[in-house]
């Protein structure tokens, strides 16, 4: 390695440690602080509500893509898991959200068009996170597959309407139902702590993927009450929205992310 070389490493390696040291990891917030998040998120998306909402419309139609490609090519049954993987990639699709909820801190202003092509600080990093994230989901969708084919052997899908009532009335689906819970609740619990701050950290700061995947789960940690009844909310919104068909994504999803921002200014107070 050339001498150039060497000291631009070493740089970009003080700086991302610097980063990392401005940030005061905060502790012992109120355990229902997450109700204050959300009324700040509120505030954000009714503030020059059209870009948020058509942001919202957007990933509508997204997930409303997916999901028919999804029951066009035989896959339906990945879907539920597809739906709960939908969770752990959604902090990254919710970037540009963040970014109208910072500016609107600095008291700038942003369009539609800016916030679908957010320049992060962290620059390509947020791509790596995006890979390591959407390669977790896999990983979920792969179990979710593989619990099915426990129980039931490799006997082709019998359709959402059957599946549904199998695990709702008989006792062997109850048992389905308690295990893929179980598995998939570890997941869900190990993504949400390593990609609810990372996304936006990474928005705001020079670091690394996997410095910002550790101090989210640090962050977490520290604040383990509140964030047990923010993800709670989250995941309570995100039903609401499966109960409207996905309609609620419109509305919810920028609200979510909008108040998601304000979390992450809450429990990783920048250090001057």
């Amino acid at each position: 390695m050339s001498e150039k070389n060497a000291s631009y490493g070493l740089l970009s390696e003080t700086s991302t440690i610097e980063e990392t040291r401005n940030v005061r990891l905060q502790r012992h917030l109120p355990p229902f602080v997450g109700i204050r998040w959300l009324g700040a998120g509120w505030r954000d998306l009714t503030h020059r509500p059209i870009p948020s909402l058509a942001y919202g419309l957007v990933v509508f139609l997204l997930s409303i893509a997916a999901i028919a490609t999804l029951l066009l090519y035989g896959r339906d049954y990945i879907l539920f898991p597809a739906l709960a993987g939908f969770m752990i990639v959604a902090p990254l699709l919710a970037i540009g959200l963040y970014e109208k909820s910072r500016l609107r801190e600095q008291g700038g202003e942003i369009g539609l068009r800016q916030m679908l092509v957010v320049k992060p600080a962290a620059g390509p990093q947020v791509f790596f996170t995006g890979v390591l994230l959407s390669l977790l989901m896999l990983l979920w969708m792969r179990s979710a597959v593989l619990i099915y084919a426990l129980f039931f052997g490799v006997r082709s899908f019998p359709g959402l309407s059957h599946i549904t009532a199998f695990l709702v009335t008989d006792p062997v689906g109850w048992i389905i139902l308690g295990v893929g819970t179980m598995i998939g609740g570890l997941f869900a619990a190990f993504a949400f702590a390593i990609s609810v701050f990372a996304i936006p950290m990474l928005l705001d700061r020079k670091v690394d993927a996997l410095t910002a995947m550790g101090t989210s789960m640090a962050l977490v940690w520290n604040n383990l009450a509140p964030m047990i009844v923010w993800g709670g909310i989250v995941l309570a919104l995100f039903v609401l929205c499966v109960a409207t068909g996905l309609l609620g994504l419109i509305v919810i999803f920028p609200w979510i992310g909008h108040a998601t921002w304000h979390a992450y200014r809450a429990v990783a107070d920048a250090g001057s």
